[in-house]
């Protein structure tokens, strides 16, 4: 098993290969890398050929050249089916790689593209929000808003300044204010785009494999996916949470051999 290099656009995109049998396509989530889903590749390797990716600007992936949305990373992993030649795939996506799967299954192109889906922690339903997050979008908004009526280059350079006060920084997710950048502007593109208008063009057999402890992508959200999806059921495993193929290992491989196996 070694680092490979698929090249897209001007990006060189990193992934590795391990294991044997049906294509299974594993997608990480935001801030996370292939690193964390190789245990899992591993495990899952006696049975299919994992391809196992660092998405544009995470792990060995560089940065992409402008900011990119949920479509953005959806035509990265076309591409990549296409250049490696692979046919019926399936994917297991955790996170951030929730979105990109969701947005991808809608699409008419991927019908035969894509086979079997297993979603663990999956992002992209519209949050139950607290007055507190309520609070902190006026605040932000009023912050803003006198720089709006000045000309482009002007306000672009006071939004600039803004965005490195303390007071601005402070109104941002943790994850927000790690960024700089073109990711920065990419994270704020798919935390944005909700995906509940994609889930009826989607056909293919999803499993939603969901820690019941999820704090990040919590349990209703699940659910939400599942009503909304043709063809899912939601299974969740117990004492895991975001993450529930570290937290509960076992238990997560043997239910994604079980999905696995009757879909090969």
């Amino acid at each position: 098993m070694s680092q490979q290099i698929f090249k897209y656009k001007n990006l060189s995109v990193a992934y590795m290969t391990l294991g044997s049998g049906k294509p299974l396509i594993i997608l990480h989530g935001w801030g996370s890398s292939s690193k964390v889903m190789l245990p899992l590749a591993k495990s899952l390797s006696h049975m299919r050929t994992c391809y196992v990716i660092d998405l544009p600007g995470f792990g060995a992936s560089p940065n992409p050249e402008t900011s990119w949305d949920i479509d953005n990373y959806a035509d990265l992993i076309f591409a990549f089916i296409h250049e490696i030649k692979l046919s019926k795939v399936d994917i297991l996506a955790h996170s951030f790689g929730g979105r990109i799967t969701l947005k991808l299954c809608a699409r008419e192109e991927s019908k035969d593209l894509i086979d079997q889906v297993l979603i663990t922690g999956g992002a992209g339903m519209k949050p139950k929000r607290s007055l507190s997050f309520y609070i902190k979008k006026y605040v932000a908004k009023s912050l803003k808003a006198p720089f709006v009526i000045l000309p482009g280059s002007l306000r672009e350079k006071a939004l600039g300044q803004l965005r490195q006060t303390a007071l601005w920084k402070s109104l941002g997710s943790s994850d927000y204010q790690k960024l700089q950048g073109v990711m920065r502007e990419t994270f704020v593109k798919t935390v944005t785009e909700y995906l509940e208008s994609s889930l009826p063009s989607i056909s293919q057999d999803i499993l939603l494999l969901w820690g019941e402890n999820d704090d990040a992508t919590p349990l209703y959200q699940a659910k939400r996916l599942e009503k909304g999806l043709k063809n899912a059921a939601l299974v969740t495993i117990d004492h895991a949470g975001h993450y529930a193929f570290l937290d509960q290992p076992q238990k997560f491989k043997i239910i994604s051999e079980a999905f696995l196996k009757n879909h090969s």
